[in-house]
């Protein structure tokens, strides 16, 4: 078929790659001049298999009031009358009991195993190379409550069959040696040792060469100004460059996925949660981290990247703006410094981008109620994470396959 897939990110780039790779037409549009130059830009590096949870959590609605208090807070609210925001944080807050949780946990971690196998077997094929490291994810635990109140994360991933690890403090220090430093900061950890980490930018770009390679056509600097559906068919996207035709379109666009599909009556519930990053050059090996290092207290990961250290983290509640707050990079440095000290932050460069929530956590992969018209969209902080498993799924789903796993609860329907 000819297919069009809306954004150039992590998500859309290698669903057009597989779609291409299934013998369709694709081109990818994309507002931008180049790939992954939005929200998969300069994020964490995590591809996190195992360390793979919903926000909305029991207990997470008391821990938000105390982080909306702390100096380096790992959650910003900054609420204003709108009413998709509002919308968006009371599902959240609907999600965040024990039964919910389990749902959703299960739902990202069976997709995120599935990119796991995806991402390899890509890797193996394409060759490509982004600073790619298999090291595992080690969510640090600085308190005794922490450690403790991991126990439902670790019941999770037994349940669903993934590989981890609980570690005491020498553990931790075996697994990320620069740790001996602050060892006194540190009470233990979980770690997962599947997870991997790379440089998102550089993979995306990579993947694009190799999907033009197959045929696809990237349209860059163009604006997507509306569908273009005839008696509940797609027909193709109007762009500021004119209409172009499509027997599929993929919407890929991350946070902006709902306002184009907001006035044909799908009730998309994805809405931006900003996050920040740095990105620090190594000065001293010793004390730079070996993979990913979660840092629980402050929900900010520390992640090698090569000679470089990407510092990501935050949740910002402000809608569609991406200015860059001095006191977040304040909580960045903050974190970074003091678990490896010895860094020169001021050599530091700052970002921002907006991630693309749902209120449960999980992806929306699927097709909707408009024949031709698919989503893959909404994954969060996760979508490096899911971005080769959820490109499979979204080829299988266009061209009428059976997927290798069950997507049907990923669906936009799941919102009714």
């Amino acid at each position: 078929m000819k297919v069009i897939v809306l954004g150039a990110g992590i998500v859309g780039v290698t669903s057009a790659y597989q779609l291409a790779k299934a013998g369709h037409e694709v081109t990818v549009v994309d507002r931008q001049s180049a790939p992954a130059l939005e929200t998969s830009f300069a994020n964490a590096g995590e591809v996190s298999f195992g360390y793979c949870s919903p926000w909305a959590a029991p207990g997470i609605p008391m821990k938000a009031m105390k982080w909306l208090f702390m100096k380096h807070a790992p959650l910003i609210l900054r609420p204003k009358f709108d009413v998709a925001m509002l919308s968006w944080m009371a599902r959240m807050l609907s999600n965040c009991t024990s039964e919910r949780y389990a749902i959703n946990k299960s739902r990202m971690l069976r997709l995120a195993d599935y990119s796991r196998i995806a991402l390899a077997e890509l890797r193996a094929e394409t060759g490509i190379a982004y600073d790619e490291r298999m090291q595992g994810t080690l969510q640090l635990f600085r308190t005794e409550q922490q450690l403790d109140s991991s126990a439902k994360d670790v019941k999770a991933l037994a349940a669903d069959g993934i590989p981890y690890e609980v570690l005491d403090r020498d553990g931790c220090i075996r697994v990320e040696p620069a740790l001996r430093h602050v060892r006194d900061k540190i009470v233990g950890g979980l770690l997962t040792p599947k997870d991997e980490t790379g440089d998102c930018f550089k993979f995306t770009n990579a993947l694009a060469a190799k999907a033009e390679a197959l045929g696809v056509r990237f349209t860059y600097g163009t604006t997507i100004k509306a569908l273009d559906v005839e008696a509940g068919r797609m027909r193709g996207i109007i762009t500021d460059r004119g209409r172009m035709d499509a027997e599929a379109v993929v919407v890929a666009l991350g946070s902006y996925s709902p306002l184009l599909l907001k006035p044909f009556g799908i009730g998309l519930p994805v809405y931006p949660v900003k996050g920040y990053s740095l990105t620090i050059p190594i000065s001293d090996v010793s004390r730079a981290p070996e993979s990913t290092v979660m840092d629980e207290t402050y929900k900010i990961a520390i992640t090698r990247l090569g000679d470089r250290i990407r510092v990501g983290g935050m949740a910002e509640i402000s809608g569609y703006t991406n200015d860059l707050g001095l006191a977040r990079r304040s909580t960045l440095e903050h974190s970074v410094t003091d678990l490896f000290p010895g860094g020169d932050v001021s050599k530091a460069s700052f970002w921002s981008g907006l991630r693309p929530m749902t209120p449960d956590g999980t992806p929306v992969i699927g097709p909707t109620k408009i024949k031709g018209l698919f989503l893959n969209t909404g994954h969060g902080t996760l979508g490096w994470t899911m971005s080769t498993g959820s490109a499979r799924l979204i080829s299988d789903l266009v061209g009428g396959r059976t997927p290798d796993i069950d997507a049907r609860d990923l669906a936009v329907s799941r919102y009714g």
